[in-house]
C-alpha cells in the first residue's frame, strides 16, 4: 500500500513535470523490481522519471523532505541487486534513463559529456562517429547506463589497459540528498580543493547522491587490431603467454581466461556459438591486440609470432587467429555470454572477486577443487580477466538441488567459504560489480574496522535520513551507527 508521504511525492512529480515523468502501473513497474540474475525482488508503488537534472533534484529535495526512499536505476543490469528496491515497498524508483544526452562529444580534447541514462553502446558509436573510442565495454553494453557503470565503477574487458571506470571519468555531476547539485564536469586536471567529491560519488552506488552526468575520457580510434583464441592446459601458462605478450608490445588490450567447460555451457546455450578450435582443451584465452597508428607494426603479427613461439615451446597446445570483423566478433560473443550461459544452466552463486594477478592462476584452480570437496556435488568454475586479477568464481548447485531451498539454505555457506578464501589470498570480495545487497553481510563480516567506520561516517554525514538507496553497499542503523 502506497503511504501518504509517497503519494505526497508522487502528486509533486505528476503536477511539476507533467506524466511522463511518474509510472504507476504495475504492469510497466514490474521489469525493474527484479534483478537481472533474478536473485532479488523489490517492490515500488512508482517509478519517478527526471528528463533534466533541475528536475531530479527537484524530486530528491522533495523525497528528502518527506523522507521518502528512492532507488536511482539506469539500465538495471547490476549483478548484486544494487538496483532492486526493497521488497516491503518503502522506497520508490528513481529512472534515469529518460536523461540520455551525449551533452556534448570533442574530439580535439578527448572527452564526452553524458548523461547518465546514455546507453553504453550509443556512447560508442558517437565516439566513433567523431573518430574516437570510449575503452570501456562489457556484455551488457547494450542496456547498462553511463549512471550506473559510473556509481558502480564498471569495469569490463578492457581494464588491462585502460583501467576501470575510476580511470575514465574525468568528472560527476551529481544531485546530493539534500537536493543539492554538484557540478563537477569542468574535468579540471589540477584541483586541490579538499576531498574528491567526483571520487566519492565513483563506486558509491547511488548511495550518497544520484550520478545524473559524467565528463568521459576518450581515446584514439584503433587503425587495427587482431583478435586470437587459444587453446592450453592451465591458467598458469596463460598467465606466462601474457606476460610474453607484453614484454614485447604494449598493445594488448584485453586478455580473458576461460575454462574449457564455461565455452561447453556456452555451446550448450547460446544459440549459434561454435568453438573457435578443433579440439577440446581444459583452458582457453580470448586475447585482443590493438593499435591507434596506422604505420606501427601489425597487432596480427605480434600475436602470430608470439603464439608460434608458444605453441612451439609447449606453452600454448592450439591456437587461431580471427580472419575477419565477423570472427572476431563470434569470439567476443562466446566471452560475453558466459553468465548468460551460466544462468542458463542452474542455480549457482556467482562471485565477483579479485586477487593478487601473480596468484590468480593458483587460485582459480585450488579455490574449486576446494569448494567442491567442501560442497559435494557442486561444480565450480572460475573465469575473468587475467590481466587485472578479476575473478568471477561460480559454484553450481548439485543436479537434484531445489533452486529455492538450495539459494536458501546452502548458498550463503558457500559464499562465506568462497569469500573467506579470497581474503587469505589478500583479495577482495567485489572487483568490479560492487555490494549492492548481495554482499552487504559479507562486507560487513570480513571488511576491516576501519573500512567499516568510514564508509558509516560518509553515508551518514551526506545522507543522515538515509533515503539514497537504502540497503546497499553499507549497513546503517537511523543513529548512524552499526546496525
Amino acid at each position: 500500500m502506497t503511504t501518504t508521504a509517497q503519494n505526497q511525492l508522487i502528486a509533486f512529480v505528476r503536477d511539476r513535470f507533467g506524466d511522463k515523468a511518474v509510472t504507476t502501473d504495475t504492469r510497466d513497474i514490474a521489469p525493474w523490481t527484479t534483478d537481472w540474475r533474478d536473485r532479488f525482488h523489490g517492490s515500488a508503488p512508482a517509478i519517478l522519471s527526471p528528463a533534466s537534472t533541475g528536475e531530479a533534484a527537484a524530486i530528491v529535495a522533495k523525497a528528502r523532505e518527506l523522507g521518502v526512499p528512492i532507488v536511482p536505476q539506469g539500465g538495471n543490469t547490476s549483478m548484486v541487486g544494487g538496483a532492486t528496491p526493497p521488497a516491503d515497498g518503502s522506497a520508490l524508483i528513481l529512472s534515469l534513463r529518460r536523461m540520455n544526452r551525449i551533452r556534448s562529444l570533442s574530439a580535439d580534447d578527448n572527452l564526452a559529456v553524458a548523461e547518465a541514462g546514455v546507453v553504453l553502446e550509443v556512447l560508442h558509436n558517437a565516439a566513433i562517429e567523431a573518430g574516437r573510442r570510449f575503452p570501456l565495454t562489457l556484455g551488457a553494453k547494450g542496456s547498462a547506463t553511463v549512471g550506473g557503470l559510473v556509481s558502480t565503477n564498471a569495469g569490463g574487458t578492457q581494464v588491462l589497459r585502460h583501467g576501470t571506470m575510476r580511470a575514465l571519468v574525468a568528472g560527476v555531476e551529481a544531485v546530493l540528498p539534500d537536493g543539492s547539485v554538484h557540478d563537477g564536469l569542468s574535468a579540471l586536471k589540477k584541483d586541490n580543493r579538499g576531498y574528491d567529491l567526483n571520487q566519492l560519488l565513483i563506486g558509491a552506488e547511488g548511495t550518497i547522491g544520484v550520478v545524473t552526468a559524467a565528463s568521459l575520457k576518450l581515446v584514439p580510434a584503433v587503425a587495427r587490431h587482431a583478435v586470437a583464441w587459444v587453446g592450453l592446459d592451465d591458467p598458469q601458462a596463460a598467465l606466462g603467454l601474457l606476460r610474453t605478450l607484453q614484454g614485447a608490445s604494449d598493445s594488448i588490450e584485453s586478455f580473458e581466461i576461460i575454462p574449457g567447460d564455461s565455452l561447453a555451457l556456452v555451446l550448450e546455450h547460446i544459440p549459434d556459438t561454435r568453438s573457435p578450435l578443433a579440439g577440446t582443451h581444459r583452458w582457453h584465452a580470448l586475447i585482443e591486440a590493438v593499435t591507434t597508428d596506422a604505420d606501427a607494426p601489425a597487432p596480427q603479427d605480434l600475436l602470430e609470432t608470439r603464439i608460434a613461439e608458444a605453441i612451439e615451446s609447449g606453452t600454448v597446445a592450439d591456437a587461431v587467429i580471427a580472419a575477419s570483423e565477423a570472427q572476431a566478433e563470434a569470439f567476443w560473443r562466446i566471452r560475453h555470454s558466459l553468465s548468460e550461459a551460466e544462468r542458463a544452466a542452474g542455480p549457482a552463486v556467482q562471485h565477483d572477486i579479485s586477487v593478487p594477478v601473480a596468484d590468480m592462476p593458483r587460485f582459480m584452480v585450488e579455490a574449486a577443487a576446494a569448494a567442491e570437496k567442501r560442497y559435494p556435488g557442486t561444480h565450480a568454475t572460475a573465469f575473468g580477466h587475467l590481466g587485472d586479477g578479476n575473478v568471477h568464481f561460480h559454484v553450481r548447485a548439485p543436479a537434484d538441488a531445489d533452486p529455492d531451498r538450495w539459494y536458501e539454505k546452502e548458498a550463503p555457506g558457500v559464499s562465506r567459504f568462497v569469500n573467506d578464501l579470497v581474503v587469505a589470498a589478500g583479495g577482495s570480495i567485489s572487483a568490479e560489480h560492487g555490494i549492492g545487497q548481495m554482499k552487504l553481510h559479507e562486507l560487513e563480516r570480513l571488511a576491516s574496522p576501519a573500512r567499516l567506520a568510514a564508509l558509516r561516517a560518509i553515508k551518514h554525514a551526506l545522507d543522515p535520513a538515509g533515503i539514497c538507496n537504502p540497503g546497499k553497499l553499507v549497513a546503517l542503523a537511523p543513529n548512524g551507527n552499526a546496525p
